[in-house]
């Protein structure tokens, strides 16, 4: 398994991917566009944009449903996109589960909740018998705060929020490494979101799992993510940790995106302004842009013109807060 500069395991690598489709008679549309990031191994990892950005496309082909039509994804060390054999196939789908947006169309209706979540232990026989398979069921029904007698029950007798959970208790029981959690929260009612976060927080540290948290909502990962990657028509822009991201955004697109996250103080609400996203007012020469480190683990996609406008903005910006400070 590799590891970064900075000595941390990289669990996830996704090297120069491109995906496309194809639209009709010889045409494709390309869906994301040389994407480059590691995750590294008990983190959660933030993948942040508008609909329609790539975001889903992308935590999909970790998955293996969607091909990679260049570049190459790697799950510690080895390379899981592409021709791979059975084996190693299976081997992605035992490590690597998914958490679905709807929870109501990732559900079996004519199933049951004990069905639901055995699935992954039928397919790869991860019980000696028959009692051991409830026993794991139980305890997965109670790890995300469900009863095991809920188990003899159907996926429509339940909430929004109990469904979500059942999905998580779904992937949880397989007992895997890394989870792309594709917007896990954003059809549950606002008062269920938290605990839900609260739950995926709790199993990570319980289990050492790492995530992929897929997400439109800057609020929401802010709460939940160690770094957060920003993608803008299936290019990613800005790379940075949470903290980082929120202190200091540099690429125009992230800065259009913190505007509108709402504000709590109403005053502050009525008097803000979003910041509507011009590409038009970037570099217009035509050099290629690159995903360039502009501070220790804060990248930013930019000309070599943009980068040093960026630079030029983050020391304005890191002076500004030492004289607050």
């Amino acid at each position: 398994m590799s590891k970064n500069t900075n000595d941390r395991e990289v669990i996830l690598s996704i090297k120069h991917v491109d995906i496309s489709f194809d639209v009709g008679h010889k045409k494709k549309f390309v869906a994301v566009k040389d994407a480059n990031f590691d995750i590294y191994k008990g983190e959660t990892f933030a993948l942040v944009g508008e609909s329609g950005s790539g975001k889903t496309t992308l935590g999909r082909a970790i998955l293996r449903i969607n091909p990679c039509s260049a570049g190459e994804i790697e799950f510690e060390g080895k390379r899981i996109s592409g021709k791979i054999s059975r084996e190693e196939d299976r081997n992605v789908v035992r490590n690597i589960q998914m958490i679905f947006q709807d929870p109501a169309a990732s559900l079996n209706e004519r199933a049951t909740i004990e069905y639901c979540v055995s699935e992954g232990l039928y397919n790869f026989h991860l019980y000696k018998d028959e009692e051991e398979r409830i026993a794991k069921v139980d305890k997965a029904l109670q790890d995300v705060g469900l009863l095991p007698e809920h188990k003899s029950r159907y996926p429509h007798e339940f909430s929004g929020g109990q469904r979500q959970r059942v999905g998580i208790a779904r992937a949880m029981i397989m007992d895997p490494k890394f989870i792309v959690a594709d917007e896990p929260i954003s059809a549950l009612d606002v008062s269920i979101r938290a605990q839900v976060l609260n739950l995926m927080n709790k199993l990570k540290a319980e289990k050492n799992l790492t995530y992929l948290f897929i997400a439109h909502d800057l609020s929401v990962v802010r709460f939940i993510a160690d770094r957060i990657a920003v993608i803008h028509l299936g290019e990613i822009v800005e790379i940075a940790d949470s903290e980082t991201l929120f202190k200091y955004p540099l690429h125009p697109y992230t800065i259009s995106l913190l505007s509108a996250v709402p504000m709590p103080d109403p005053i502050v609400e009525r008097t803000r302004r979003a910041i509507v996203y011009d590409p038009s007012k970037l570099d217009q020469s035509g050099e290629k842009r690159e995903l360039k480190e502009i501070r220790p683990g804060h990248f930013v996609f930019a000309t070599t013109k943009e980068y040093a406008e960026y630079e030029k903005k983050l020391e304005e910006i890191e002076r500004e807060q030492e004289n607050q400070d």
